[in-house]
């Protein structure tokens, strides 16, 4: 009983967390509706038109499926991203050389504009799904990298030597010592790569594919619907907002208070 009291204790407390960034959207929306009243709909058509013509969309399966393309994409990249930014960000953030070497690899990567990304990308995979796999991965994969490589670089060594004095075990090393300290510079690199891959991989299927997002809104594009291609940059920002407050935000408070319990003792 006690469990299920403080799970909802703690649902409502972080629910309650977010009225500021609820009224600061319907801060946004509000402004959107009064500016949108002095141009007519092909410039800036009315939130309730948007959302209406959202409705609309999403009643077709369709676009479920285009929706449901583009998350695929975006996530396949994005883990392929922090699975090799992670394990090589610690790695080389292990040794003084290793940092020094990988660092202007890494500038080089991030200074690249994703559009050369995709177009390399067009011309080894062509217009399907490894084209805006690869350029999520590469517009995605320095971030992480770098603030791991940075977390393994700015280990307390005084912490790490008290636990070996003490003989503590590996595994206790890692909980107590290094994990924490690492999960404080990856997780907010996680959740600015996240949003960069939603940007890159519409972007990519704008460009490169037939479905997805991205080839809706050329297609709204070209018929110079406006409703339409806010209809689905609404439906995509939505998506990216559920996924950073429903997922990755709760685990990064869980793994903060875990990080302070575990310092504490």
């Amino acid at each position: 009983m006690k469990a299920v009291v403080k799970i909802f204790t703690t649902t409502a407390n972080y629910l309650w967390s977010g009225w500021g960034a609820a009224a600061s959207i319907f801060l946004f929306i509000a402004l959107w509706s009064f500016a949108a009243e002095g141009y007519p709909d092909l410039i800036l058509p009315a939130p309730e038109k948007v959302f209406a013509k959202l409705f609309t969309m999403l009643q077709d399966t369709s676009a479920l499926a285009n929706i449901a393309i583009t998350t695929r994409r975006a996530l396949l990249g994005f883990s392929a991203a922090f699975a090799f930014g992670l394990a090589g960000g610690l790695l080389a953030g292990s040794t003084a050389v290793g940092a020094m070497f990988a660092r202007p690899w890494m500038s080089i990567l991030l200074g690249t504009p994703p559009v050369a990304w995709l177009v390399l990308a067009m011309l080894w995979f062509g217009m399907g799904d490894g084209a805006p796999i690869l350029t999520v991965a590469l517009a995605c994969g320095p971030v992480i990298f770098l603030q791991s490589m940075q977390g393994a670089r700015t280990l307390n060594g005084e912490l790490s030597e008290v636990a070996k004095i003490y003989n503590l075990p590996f595994a206790m090393r890692w909980r107590v010592v290094y994990l924490p300290h690492i999960l404080s510079y990856v997780l907010p690199a996680t959740i600015t790569a996240l949003g960069i891959a939603w940007k890159v991989v519409v972007m990519a299927e704008l460009l490169a594919t037939s479905d997805g997002v991205g080839a809706s809104l050329a297609v709204a594009r070209s018929w110079l619907d406006t409703p339409a291609a806010l209809a689905w940059i609404t439906a995509i920002v939505t998506l990216l907002l559920i996924v950073e407050y429903a997922v990755l935000e709760p685990i990064k408070r869980f793994t903060e208070r875990w990080r302070d319990i575990s310092l504490a003792a």
